[in-house]
């Protein structure tokens, strides 16, 4: 991706070098896709996880302390500062055209576990976006060994899960997440997992629709670039995670999509570049 040179966003908050040491504890959802992953990765019984986070169980350990002084010249943190300051201007110009006004978010870069309005959260939760505080947390460390281990190198890769990120961001703005949680309400389990997967492909379609104006504006894809988004999308699809973690693929509880999913929302909105196609 070509990112050098170019804007980099005031709305990151660097806290790598904050000192925590609370317990933390572990729910559902995408975190515990994660934990079965890295579970299995140790030569764990990922189903042992299962069968406690089904229990209604919580896995808890305390946050390592980090105390070294952050890097100002770290690449990494600067390539993230310039994917969020793209997606600023391009969800900018599409609220503008709708005649509303974009509410950036901020994204915060953190290390082993973080404080934020949605609860004291772990690396191990993955990228995540709080409605709460308008905030995305990304632990980079943990984000790039994560990478490494699902196949899904590459730094377009990186600049998609920003972008779907932000994309939760952009429904938050709309009202989708308000009005799904509350389409949720006296629901089977199996209806509220259809319902979140409705929510994180629009995101990914969104994060499609980042890539579009980006690239339209910007020119910012190099060769390849398209193909680490989708090794991306296909690697966190939860028919895929499901087969990794525990053997086998029980699409009930399917909360993501599945890889071929995730792939078709990002290219949708990729290629035609029209938000409305994503409506749900």
């Amino acid at each position: 991706m070509r990112w050098q040179g170019r804007r980099q966003s005031s709305n990151v908050e660097d806290r790598r070098g904050m000192s925590s040491g609370r317990k933390v504890g572990i729910g559902g959802g995408i975190g515990t896709i994660v934990i079965l992953i890295i579970v299995m990765l140790l030569g764990g019984d990922p189903l042992q996880v299962l069968n406690m986070m089904q229990d209604g169980g919580q896995l808890g350990y305390e946050a390592e302390q980090y105390t070294e002084p952050v890097s100002e010249q770290d690449e990494m943190a600067q390539f993230v500062a310039v994917v969020l300051a793209d997606t600023e201007d391009v969800w900018h110009a599409i609220f503008k055209q709708r005649n509303l006004r974009y509410r950036e978010p901020r994204l915060v870069l953190f290390r082993s576990a973080v404080e934020s309005a949605c609860g004291f959260a772990q690396s191990a939760t993955g990228p995540f976006y709080c409605p709460g505080d308008e905030k995305v947390y990304i632990d980079l460390d943990f984000l790039e060994q994560l990478q490494q281990r699902l196949g899904a190198e590459g730094d377009f890769a990186v600049a998609y899960i920003i972008a779907h990120e932000v994309g939760h961001h952009v429904q938050n703005l709309f009202g989708t997440l308000d009005r799904n949680n509350k389409a949720k309400a006296g629901r089977s389990q199996k209806q509220k997992n259809a319902m979140d997967v409705k929510v994180e492909l629009q995101a990914d379609f969104y994060a499609g629709i980042w890539a579009h104006y980006a690239q339209k504006t910007k020119n910012i894809l190099e060769e390849g670039d398209l193909e680490e988004a989708m090794n991306a999308a296909q690697a966190v699809g939860d028919d895929r995670i499901q087969k990794q973690s525990q053997g086998y693929v029980v699409p009930d509880s399917f909360t993501h999509g599945t890889s071929a999913q995730r792939m078709k929302s990002f290219m949708l909105g990729f290629e035609s570049g029209d938000i409305t196609l994503g409506e749900i």
